[in-house]
């Protein structure tokens, strides 16, 4: 295989069409579909080699395959990413995050995650890790004390989604970074809501960054994936070794999609967003709307945090309906172009109502602590002219009456 290297470096949107792009002896236009569980040698002393990493190849797609690792290459170069960052593939966000702490940390380590998270996340610190010896305190991601107050000699890890999952907090990642770096302890992002788009973590002091590379970057709801951005080193003395030998691989079909989703994720995310934009303008006037939430409206508390950390609020809005659960289901139900969905980042847009879905398997009372009411719905926006948005909320926010 042969691979295209411009002799000078390209901008984000070209590298999301040509970066790290590999071509077969057939000189392909799109990238090549290896689906291929292994892979030959040409004796067996090669295959002796590649064992021992003496040689560069191939060995078993449950390590690496050519599709995934042009995906994996590209996600680094959009990340822009500092030398010696790398990206590993898994078959989903949720693996990504397990990863990051089960092949970093060991019994007797200590994590301090901020509370406001998606719900598989917080299974994966509350429950999960101290199931396992790695004992973890939730905390209120926006107050900085608490974090600190939170660490513990053996505190080895911070957690964060920003903005975060369902309420759109936003944390200030470089003075989080800044501490857990003064004590010895790693910084993991989740930057699913932000995306690669608005966002760059590791610009702003993180370790490891973890995606769910099922939303912005697929963004039409066709495969699952999952990723880890870290140093090479930790991959080389922890993070690789557990991935390799635990199996939560990509399949290179669901890399192959991911690649072709990546060409057109700056375009789709900005006009996501300026859709966003235009709906908040709306949903903060309209009747029996309340708790109108964007990072980028003046009105979010952490408006300015988010502006200097962020070059766009994203594509996801919160609201309340308000009336209770009853008539937040009747406002679900009587959506005709919005649907139901679990999902975000899509080009459709997608409402979820985490009280009764994402997050309900957290206490009533925590969901209420969280911001989480009856009433609260999470909106994806999508593609979808604006104005149809509108005329659709506006219709069955009528209906909901």
């Amino acid at each position: 295989m042969t691979t295209d290297k411009p002799a000078r470096t390209l901008r984000p949107r070209t590298q999301a069409v040509r970066g790290a792009l590999e071509r077969s002896q057939h000189g392909e236009t799109s990238e090549a579909l290896f689906l291929t569980s292994g892979f030959v040698y040409e004796d067996a002393a090669s295959a002796e080699r590649r064992f021992k990493n003496e040689e560069p190849g191939y060995i078993y797609s449950r390590f690496s395959n050519p599709t995934v690792a042009m995906f994996e290459q590209r996600l680094t170069l959009l990340e822009e990413a500092p030398a010696g960052v790398a990206c590993r593939a898994t078959a989903s966000g949720l693996a990504a995050v397990a990863a990051a702490f089960l092949g970093t940390l060991s019994a007797g380590d200590h994590v301090v995650s901020s509370r406001a998270l998606f719900g598989g996340c917080r299974y994966i610190v509350e429950d999960l890790l101290p199931r396992l010896g790695i004992a973890s305190t939730l905390i209120d991601g926006t107050d900085l004390t608490s974090w600190e107050a939170a660490i513990r000699p053996n505190t080895k890890a911070f957690f964060l989604e920003t903005p975060s999952n369902p309420t759109l907090e936003i944390f200030d990642v470089k003075a989080i970074a800044d501490l857990a770096h003064a004590h010895g302890a790693t910084l993991v992002i989740d930057n699913v809501f932000a995306s690669p788009v608005f966002q760059k973590p590791f610009a702003l002091g993180a370790d490891i960054v973890v995606y769910s590379a099922t939303k912005h970057m697929d963004g039409q709801g066709r495969v699952l994936g999952g990723a880890i951005l870290a140093r090479q080193e930790v991959f080389d003395d922890k993070l690789g070794v557990y991935l390799r030998n635990t199996g939560p691989t990509m399949s290179p079909f669901n890399a192959w999609v991911l690649l072709k989703g990546l060409e057109t994720m700056d375009l789709r995310v900005r006009a996501q967003a300026a859709n966003a934009e235009t709906l908040i303008a709306y949903l903060k006037t309209a009747p029996g709307v309340g708790n109108v939430r964007y990072p980028f409206d003046p009105d979010h508390p952490q408006a300015n945090l988010a502006r200097a950390q962020m070059t766009g609020g994203g594509t996801v809005v919160t609201f309340d309906v308000s009336g209770g659960r009853e008539t937040a289901f009747r406002f679900a139900n009587a959506l005709e172009v919005i649907d139901i969905s679990n999902n975000l980042g899509d080009a459709k847009s997608l409402l979820t109502h985490p009280d009764t879905t994402t997050h309900a398997r957290l206490p009533e009372a925590e969901r209420r602590t969280l911001g989480i009411t009856e009433g609260m719905f999470r909106l994806s926006i999508g593609l979808e002219d604006p104005q149809d948005l509108i005329e659709d909320i506006e219709a069955a926010l009528k209906s909901s009456r």
